[in-house]
């Protein structure tokens, strides 16, 4: 009888529903780790995850930039689909003072699983909006602590306020003191797990940093071998092990999923690095959108495995709501369960039939199996602002990532099939989720209120 007894219990904790956190760093490239080639980063606990979990090796956001990335993880769908591609105004990214966010009816991750009984934080940079009815609080989340947008978002010349620290929807400090950021974001991950160490939960630690400008708290600050940029990096490696200790702490190990990856690859400058992949954050080549995504869960994930099947940010969505039992809203999404993926299931193969790279409106590339081709172009949309700023456009170039991850060698002369197949997949993108000034069928709208207010401390001018 206390054999059965034991038994049942053990296969009940293996069966249950699992906790969930979510580091998700700013602007971390796919070679700013150890376990992805860093020789300049010292990164041993993130390297742990990977030695105790499994590294995947094609890996996406869903943008070259924040806000559009955050928009997909959070409703698991292509910026495009959910509005969030870019500002009303033309900018790229939501500026304070936005009345662009979140439209209310999207279906989000932290409600998701809120509706199955889930505590839920967010403990670092939102930038999904910094309105009211924009902020996390409004969408999923029972806690927030952090900075509501870029940590560079304080220009006099646009009429920023000081940036702004919030708690929940209030600002408790501006300028927030951006040194002692880090710290003080894993002293409350820490502290929202010991509270719900009895119950389960989503914790969603979005890093401020490695995104410029790069700070550190005086334990870290200049003790790297790769200036400010290795200096951030390495005290996200120690907020890494802090939080992991607290789950082994409150024995909350075993029956944690954790995942660490980046909601975009490095601009390349200040130290980071996207090695081996070419290009950089706010472009479609490899090094914008592919980034080191890290899984962890003890006797579920196979300790030491890698993954090179494609998969993404978008997957998030269903895949926790597969494991929890949670009801997806029924409202189309892009992402996938990948949870065949992260267990080695034998035979398991990414279910993206194509994976599309948008820059803005525009869109620039489409990946089908390890083909990728970049499409022929009349203009580009480098600027951050206008929309009107057009770039010069470039030649159609089709690749092969098996081969020829930097992307240089054009081999669309010799396969006729693969691009017929290719504008087949982009027709199709373009009747959906829409191309440049061309609304997608499937588009739905962000939400764009009529007034904004700044987020300012109480008594404080912006």
């Amino acid at each position: 009888m206390k054999f059965l007894i034991t038994f049942f219990i053990a296969v009940a904790s293996v069966c249950a529903a699992p906790n969930y956190i979510l580091i998700f760093c700013d602007d971390l490239g796919y070679g700013d780790l150890g376990c992805y080639g860093s020789k300049k980063n010292r990164t041993p606990r993130i390297d742990q995850l990977g030695k105790e979990g499994m590294r995947f090796t094609s890996f996406y956001s869903s943008s070259p930039v924040c806000t559009p990335s955050r928009a997909s993880l959070m409703t698991g769908s292509y910026p495009r689909r959910v509005g969030m591609h870019e500002d009303f105004t033309g900018h790229w990214v939501l500026i304070p003072r936005s009345r662009r966010g979140l439209h209310a009816d999207e279906q989000t991750l932290p409600e998701m699983l809120k509706a199955k009984g889930y505590a839920t934080a967010c403990i670092g940079k939102w930038h999904l909006g910094d309105q009211p009815p924009h902020l996390p609080t409004a969408h999923g989340f029972d806690e927030y602590y952090g900075i509501p947008y870029s940590n560079d978002m304080a220009s006099r010349r646009r009429g920023d306020p000081p940036l702004p620290l919030v708690k929940q929807t209030k600002v408790i400090e501006a300028p927030a003191n951006q040194a002692t950021l880090t710290q003080r974001y894993t002293r409350e991950a820490v502290r929202f797990i010991e509270r719900n160490k009895s119950k389960p939960f989503f914790l969603y630690v979005p890093h401020t940093f490695p995104h410029l400008p790069l700070f550190a708290s005086e334990n870290f600050h200049g003790k790297s071998a790769n200036g400010r940029y290795g200096d951030s990096v390495e005290e996200i490696d120690w907020s890494t092990g802090q939080i992991m200790d607290a789950l082994k702490k409150f024995n909350l190990d075993k029956n944690t999923l954790v995942i660490f990856t980046s909601d975009n690859g490095s601009n390349g400058r200040n130290g980071g690095s996207n090695a081996p992949l070419s290009g950089a954050k706010g472009g479609t080549m490899e090094g914008g959108m592919r980034v080191p995504m890290i899984a962890r869960w003890p006797g579920r994930i196979p300790a030491g495995g890698i993954c090179n099947e494609l998969s993404s940010t978008m997957d998030f969505l269903p895949t926790f709501a597969g494991l929890s039992g949670g009801k997806l809203s029924g409202k189309k999404i892009d992402g996938h369960d990948i949870m065949p993926l992260l267990t080695g299931a034998k035979g398991a193969t990414s279910l993206y039939e194509a994976f599309y790279f948008y820059r803005r409106r525009q869109l620039q590339a489409v990946r089908w199996g390890d083909w990728k081709w970049h499409l022929p172009l009349k203009n580009t949309f480098p600027a951050w602002t206008t929309p009107n700023n057009k770039g010069r456009g470039r030649a159609g170039k089709l690749v092969n990532l098996e081969t020829d991850l930097a992307e240089k060698i054009d081999v669309a002369e010799g396969n006729p099939k693969v691009m017929a197949k290719m504008r087949e997949l982009v027709a199709h993108a373009e009747a959906t989720l829409g191309n440049e000034l061309r609304q997608g069928k499937e588009q739905r709208p962000a939400m764009t209120l009529k007034n904004s207010k700044p987020m300012v401390k109480d008594g404080v001018n912006p």
